[in-house]
């Protein structure tokens, strides 16, 4: 009996981990793996989006924009320190994303900042977001919303 609930538990962590691990979207040749973003307080103004995306293809491609019903602007920001002081910066242009290559939206890089929120983004909930590609075109993904103050995952 301990040998079959064991087995149980280890077939749902493997099942439930495989779901965790399968939330990517792919787009021609390019792939989004696990959008996420962090909860926010009640009165938060702004949040983050993070996301990886790879190119598997020949061709270079570029994240153009991006916007959500969860607030009033998305903007394509970059994290850099200059000097001894972190700035924060839109990339009017967009991000690039080179043939071949993964490109990582983490805290503390690129990121996307969701801009006047409407609501406050709530741990375990869904947030729809549409990425524009400025050859690939568009796609709709939703990001994950974890705890306040959540670091990516290995599952990222």
């Amino acid at each position: 009996m301990l040998i079959r609930r064991t087995l149980l538990a280890t077939t749902l962590a493997v099942i439930l981990s495989g779901a965790a691990l399968a939330h990517g979207y792919k787009l021609g040749e390019l792939e989004i793996g696990h959008p996420w973003t962090r909860a926010t307080p009640p009165t938060a103004p702004a949040g983050g989006g993070f996301l990886k995306i790879t190119n598997t293809g020949t061709t270079p491609d570029r994240l153009i924009a991006a916007r959500s019903p969860a607030s009033q602007q998305v903007q394509i920001h970059e994290m850099k320190m200059d000097g001894n002081i972190m700035r924060m910066r839109e990339l009017a242009q967009g991000l690039e994303i080179p043939a071949g290559a993964t490109v990582m939206l983490a805290p503390g890089g690129f990121h996307l900042m969701l801009m006047g929120l409407t609501a406050p983004l709530e741990k375990g909930k869904k947030v729809p977001l549409t990425l524009v590609f400025e050859r690939a075109g568009s796609i709709d993904v939703e990001l994950v919303v974890e705890a306040m103050g959540a670091a990516p995952a290995h599952s990222h």
